[in-house]
Order: structure tokens, then sequence, then C-alpha cells
């Protein structure tokens, strides 16, 4: 996967909407309250798993952060 291609609106673990406030805010210019994510612990263990090429550029999605992909 190639950095330029990474969706920052998308989970780069299930590929599916991050829900990310933060993202939402950059692309429409509209201010959003504090984002879900601010409250989860992200674990090394799920960190490790995102990509390379998409960490720091696109977030995990709630299900995700939760341990269920698709839900």
């Amino acid at each position: 996967m190639d950095p330029s291609t990474v969706a920052p609106n998308l989970c780069p673990l299930c590929g599916q909407p991050n829900r990310c406030a933060m993202e939402l805010e950059r692309e429409t210019g509209v201010r959003q309250p504090a984002c879900w994510c601010t409250q989860v612990d992200f674990g090394a263990e799920l960190l490790a798993r995102v990509p390379p090429e998409a960490q720091r550029r696109a977030c995990i999605c709630p299900a995700c952060a939760r341990g269920r992909p698709g839900a």
C-alpha cells in the first residue's frame, strides 16, 4: 500500500468508515465535538496491526477498537 493512497476516513484494519471527527472537520470545515477516539485506550497490540504506511494517516474504527471488526 502506498501512503498516498491511504484514505484517512477509513479504518486501516477493516476498511470501514472510522467516524473520525477530526477528519470530518478537516473535510467539511465544520467544527466537531471531541472525537470518540479521545475516550479510548488503543493498546500496543492493536496499533501494531496497522500497516506502517497507514500509521498516523488513518484512524482505527470504533468496532476494531473494541475488538469486533465489522460490528
